[in-house]
């Protein structure tokens, strides 16, 4: 009998731990919203007054950002890369240049909440300078996921600071990384393809304007069902 009781015992504190464990299971910090440089603008300095809205702590614990400024939208060639308690820093950026940026949250546990959206700007050169358009933002299939087999719609978006550029577009596309180009002078901000099961594509899209002036976008993967 008393045998039996310590196993109900053992039993009886096992779930009251797991139970108090999830109850206080810490949590992450809310998504960020990008305040300034919002997205897409020309700033007239090179010297940015980067700030952001507050993150919200379910536990209440102390948060600190990182704030990460690159030369490109996958923010692997980066600039600055600082972490901060406050939702502000300036930096002296070069100017005529494109940058993009995001901010994570993290608590004192650096438990990492969910990025904020990468905004895009540009720093102004002189007046009568023609700017290369912002690398573009992948629409879908969107990076490393999966897809269903069959007709696929690849679709981006890009903008230039030269609102009456035309911009066209040079798409690579190809199995796994072998990029080959498919298209070189495309108007359309799409492009059909056909998705065979159990392969995996990569594609990448490069922006032009009328002017010459290019930017190379980054290789996008996704694999299919």
């Amino acid at each position: 009998m008393r045998y039996s009781k310590n196993i109900l015992f053992l039993i009886f504190f096992s779930v009251l731990v797991m139970q108090c464990s999830k109850k206080y299971e810490n949590q992450a910090p809310s998504v960020v919203t990008l305040i300034f440089p919002s997205e897409n603008l020309l700033c007239i300095d090179n010297t940015v007054d980067f700030n952001w809205s507050d993150a919200i702590d379910p536990e209440s614990n102390e948060i600190e950002y990182k704030i990460t400024v690159a030369t490109d939208r996958g923010l692997t060639n980066i600039v600055e890369s600082r972490t901060v308690i406050a939702s502000q820093i300036t930096f002296n950026l070069e100017k005529a240049t494109a940058y993009y940026w995001k901010v994570d949250a993290l608590d004192i546990d650096n438990n990492l909440g969910t990025s904020s959206e990468t905004y895009a700007f540009y720093t102004q050169g002189t007046v009568t300078e023609n700017y290369a358009p912002f690398s573009p933002k992948v629409i879908t299939p969107e990076n490393n996921t999966i897809v269903n087999a069959g007709t696929i719609f690849l679709r981006w978006i890009a903008e230039d600071i030269n609102t009456t550029d035309v911009l066209t577009y040079e798409l690579y596309f190809g199995e796994n990384d072998n990029l080959m180009l498919i298209e070189n002078d495309l108007n359309s901000q799409n492009y059909e393809i056909t998705a065979e099961t159990g392969k995996t594509y990569s594609w990448q899209v490069n922006v032009k304007d009328q002017n010459g002036a290019k930017s190379i976008g980054q290789v996008w993967t996704f694999s299919v069902n």
